[in-house]
C-alpha cells in the first residue's frame, strides 16, 4: 500500500481499457469509484472489480459506489430502488421506529449483498444533510429529515448496518449541504447562516459518528470562510476536525464539479493544502485523471493507519 497515492478515480466503461490499466499501475490511486456507466450486470461488474484488484494484488482494495437508494441508484441496470429514498425511511422512522428498523435493516442487508456480489466494499452513504425548504433539490429526498437529531440517529443505523455487512461508509456532505440554494455540480453555493445556527442545526448530524470516511461539501460558508469552499478551506477543515470531531479519512467531493473555480491542477493542490486526505475525481477523463494523479501525494502514515483499520471490518 506504501506506493499508492491519495486519490480516487472513476473509469470510462464496463471493462478496463488498456490505458486505464497502465494508469492504475503508474499512479496507484487509493481507490476506484464506479458509476452506472460501469455496470451492466452482476457478472460483468464483478469481473471488472476483480481486474482492478488484480492490478494491486489486494483483495480488499477500496472500490466505491454511490448507492443511496431513490434517485441515486448506480445499480439501476440491475435493480430498482426508486421508492426507497432517504425521505421514505425518515418518515418511517417518525411513524413507527420498530417498523423502520425492520425495513431499513432489510434494505441495507440487500444493498450490501448486491455490493459484495459486484465487488464493491465502500458505499458513499449516508447523506447527513438536512432537508431545508426552499433549498436546491440536489439534496431533496436524499435527506432523511429536516430534524438534525433524526438525521443523526438514522445515520448511526446506516453506518452500523453497513459495517456489520463488511461494507465501509462515507458520510456526506460534511459539514452540511442542506442550506445550498444551488446545485454544486454547476454553481458555487454560498451559505449565509452564522456559526451559532450551523452548530445547532447543519453540523449536528455529523458529530460522533463511528465512521471511517467523510466527504466534503463544495460550498462556501460565508461567515466562516468567505473565499473558499469547504474542500479548499483550512478553517472549515479545522472546524470539521475540532468542533465536529471527525478524526478519520476526509475525502473531497468530485474535483470536476463546477463549484470549484480554478484549474483542475490548482483545485487538486488546494484540496490537499486545506487538509483533505484524499481527492476524488469521477468522470473517467484520462487527461484529467493524470493531472490529479501527478498532484496527489503518496499515502502518508495517517491514511495507511486508517485504511488498515477499515480493512479490518472487511470479511
Amino acid at each position: 500500500m506504501n506506493k499508492r497515492r491519495a486519490f480516487i478515480i472513476g473509469i470510462k466503461s464496463t471493462q478496463l481499457l488498456k490505458k486505464e490499466k497502465n494508469f492504475l499501475k503508474k499512479y496507484k490511486p487509493w481507490g476506484v469509484i464506479l458509476f452506472t456507466r460501469n455496470i451492466k450486470n452482476i457478472e460483468q461488474t464483478f469481473k471488472l472489480t476483480s481486474s482492478i484488484r488484480k492490478i494491486f494484488n489486494d483483495k480488499k482494495y477500496p472500490i466505491l459506489i454511490d448507492q443511496e437508494g431513490g434517485r441515486v441508484n448506480r445499480l439501476k441496470n440491475i435493480i430498482s430502488f426508486d421508492n426507497l429514498t432517504s425521505e421514505f425511511f425518515g418518515k418511517k422512522y417518525i411513524k413507527n421506529i420498530k417498523e423502520f428498523k425492520l425495513y431499513y435493516k432489510l434494505f441495507i442487508d440487500k444493498t450490501s449483498f448486491l455490493l459484495k456480489s459486484i465487488g464493491v466494499n465502500v458505499n458513499t452513504s449516508p447523506v447527513l444533510d438536512l432537508r431545508v425548504k426552499g433549498s436546491s433539490n440536489i439534496i431533496g429526498n436524499r435527506s432523511f429529515s429536516k430534524n438534525p437529531k433524526i438525521v443523526s440517529k438514522i445515520g448511526d443505523f446506516c453506518i452500523d448496518y453497513f459495517h456489520k455487512n463488511s461494507i465501509g461508509t462515507v458520510m456526506k456532505h460534511i459539514p452540511g449541504h442542506g442550506l445550498a440554494k444551488v446545485d454544486s455540480h454547476n454553481f458555487t453555493p454560498i451559505i449565509k447562516k452564522n456559526l451559532n445556527y450551523l452548530k445547532k442545526n447543519d453540523f449536528v448530524p455529523f458529530r460522533n459518528k463511528k465512521i471511517f470516511f467523510a466527504m466534503t461539501a463544495h460550498i462556501i460558508f460565508e461567515k466562516i470562510d468567505n473565499e473558499n469552499t469547504v474542500t479548499h478551506s483550512k478553517k472549515l477543515i479545522k472546524l470539521i476536525r475540532n468542533k465536529i470531531g471527525f478524526k478519520n479519512i476526509l475525502i473531497s467531493d468530485d474535483l470536476s464539479m463546477k463549484s470549484l473555480k480554478y484549474s483542475l491542477e490548482k483545485n487538486t493542490i488546494k484540496t490537499f493544502n486545506a487538509g483533505c486526505n484524499i481527492a476524488l475525481h469521477c468522470n473517467g477523463n484520462l487527461k484529467e485523471m493524470e493531472i490529479v494523479g501527478k498532484n496527489a501525494p503518496l499515502l502518508n502514515k495517517f491514511i495507511l493507519k486508517k485504511t488498515s483499520q477499515f480493512y479490518k471490518i472487511l470479511s
